[in-house]
């Protein structure tokens, strides 16, 4: 049952995925927008092309951050420990929620315009603390994929749907199967552009060892 505390929650996930890190470390630190360069996002990935590895590196583990964390806010629910013992299901659902608000948040941050990135890597937080395993194994696919094809956005897309397809097979509930068939069609929807810069050659590959 919704109520005002758990709207609450969710207002606060998504707050927190609002954090820009990305344009605050950029304008903070270099003086630079890196949603005016590059590809315009307000990515970790857009972060290492404008900026280079020592502004890229702690915005990642920040976008990371963001999505775990927000899943963690369902520990500080006054009810927490009932929710776990009476109705778990409830819990999961609460945790996708607060998810997926921290994940909309970054794609669409109150604090710079509605000016965000891709979202990607709040998702892998998010995915960590929801579903561990099923998290390492699209990391690893998409580690895979960068080292052989050298694009980002091709590798995150093969990740996703490496996510929708092991929870499918992995776990009989309706709710994270829902939920995981999600995840692939938001990563469409986000790299659109980067999908058609693919098609037409155009994108730009991931080159090892720059700084």
């Amino acid at each position: 049952m919704i109520n005002n505390e758990i709207i609450v929650f969710i207002l606060l996930a998504y707050l927190l995925g609002s954090v820009p890190s990305a344009v605050w470390v950029g304008k903070f630190f270099y003086n630079v927008d890196v949603r005016e360069f590059g590809s315009g996002n307000a990515g970790a990935t857009n972060t290492f092309r404008v900026l280079g590895k020592k502004a890229g590196i702690p915005v990642l583990f920040f976008d990371i951050l963001k999505g775990w964390l927000s899943v963690n806010l369902t520990k500080f629910l006054s009810n927490h420990d009932l929710i776990i013992d009476v109705n778990p299901d409830l819990f999961l659902e609460l945790s996708l929620v607060f998810g997926l608000s921290a994940v909309i948040g970054h794609l669409f941050p109150i604090f710079t315009g509605f000016r965000g990135g891709k979202g990607i890597a709040t998702l892998l937080g998010f995915l960590f603390a929801v579903l561990p395993f099923a998290a390492i194994l699209s990391l690893i696919i998409f580690i895979l994929s960068l080292l052989i094809f050298r694009f980002v956005s091709l590798s995150s897309i093969i990740a996703c749907f490496t996510f929708c397809t092991f929870v499918i097979l992995t776990e009989n509930n309706l709710a994270l199967n829902i939920f995981a068939c999600f995840i692939p069609l938001l990563s469409l929807i986000t790299h659109q552009k980067n999908i058609e810069r693919l098609l037409k050659g155009k994108e730009t590959k991931v080159k090892f060892g720059k700084n």
